[in-house]
This record gives structure tokens, C-alpha cells and sequence, in this order.
């Protein structure tokens, strides 16, 4: 067994857990989610948490830990919700929100205009520090790894999107003509 999938989740105050065939429903303060099962896992409810369980064949129990992990960010998603920070460095880069979109300046020759998905809010600090929050982890991480791609940082100038906290190893220039 999964030393993952073995764990139980534990269930805060004010979420409600639905459980169907292969579908787990899960209702907080902050939303909704529901989160299919991969094939071979059930889920339980047992004394205020959610125990999972799976088949015996290895097909089966290769998802063991993937089920439980899926399940546990609902529950914490719709509880406690998801961030993720982005800084902007160099000379006129910056970002800002207008209604349902984000505007950034990237140093290319036209504003880069990026629309935001439903469910996501984007919070903007000082015009380089971008927060992107919500309740789906998997859609919080994706939508701030294309705001990164938008401009990728440089390992020469160190420009660029940038995660807060990311270290990067900067390259040396041309070491020019002897």
C-alpha cells in the first residue's frame, strides 16, 4: 500500500464531503470542487475524515496515493484556498488588472494582455509583485506557469517573470577578443 494513499484526510468545519461512484464532491466557504477518482480507489467517510482504499490489482494500486492527494487539495482548496506569487524584474516590465484580464508590460513592442480563467483572482503589489489565488491548485499552478512564460527570466540579465523565491543561476557574458 501507499504510505500517501494510507493516510486519512481530515475533514474542517464547514466543509461538506459528497461521495458517489468514482466522483467526490467537496463544498467549502471559499466554493465547489468535484474530483473524479482514478479507476480502482473508493473513498469512505469515517469519524469526521476521508479514508481511502483501493483494489488489489498493481493497476489499481499505482493510483493509490494519486486519489488521496487529489481529494486532499479539494478539501484544502475550498477551505483555505491557493496562492502563488510571481515577481517581475527589469527596467519598465510591469503588470496591471483591468476587469478580467491582466495587462504586462515585458519589455516587447505592444502590451501583452493575458485574460484570467474563472475562479482565479490576481492581486497586483508595487506593479512587479503578481499574487494569483483560488480554490483548484492544479489551475492556480498552471495559470501562473503561462504568466511566467510570457517572459521566461534570463539567465544573462536576470530579466524576466520569475516565481517568488526562485533562484536562478546567472550565466556569464562573452568573455571578448584577447
Amino acid at each position: 500500500m501507499s504510505r500517501i494513499g494510507k493516510k486519512p484526510i481530515p475533514v474542517p468545519k464547514g466543509v461538506q464531503i459528497n461521495l458517489r461512484d468514482g466522483l467526490v464532491e467537496v463544498k467549502g466557504p471559499k466554493g465547489q470542487l468535484s474530483q473524479l477518482l482514478p479507476p480502482g480507489v473508493t473513498m469512505a467517510l469515517e469519524d469526521g475524515q476521508i479514508v481511502t482504499s483501493v483494489g488489489e490489482a498493481r493497476e489499481q494500486r499505482k493510483f493509490h496515493g494519486l486519489g488521496r492527494t487529489l481529494v486532499a487539495n479539494a478539501v484544502q482548496g475550498v477551505s483555505e484556498g491557493f496562492k502563488r506569487e510571481l515577481d517581475i524584474v527589469g527596467v519598465g516590465y510591469r503588470a496591471e488588472v483591468k476587469g478580467r484580464d491582466v495587462h504586462f508590460a515585458l519589455g516587447y513592442s505592444h502590451p501583452v494582455v493575458f485574460p484570467l480563467p474563472q475562479g482565479i483572482d490576481v492581486a497586483i503589489e508595487k506593479q512587479t509583485h503578481v499574487t494569483v489565488t483560488g480554490i483548484d491548485k492544479q489551475l492556480v499552478g498552471q495559470v501562473a506557469a503561462n504568466m511566467r512564460s510570457l517572459r521566461k527570466p534570463d539567465p544573462y540579465k536576470q530579466k524576466g517573470v520569475r516565481y517568488t523565491g526562485e533562484v536562478l543561476k546567472k550565466k556569464a557574458g562573452k568573455a571578448g577578443a584577447k
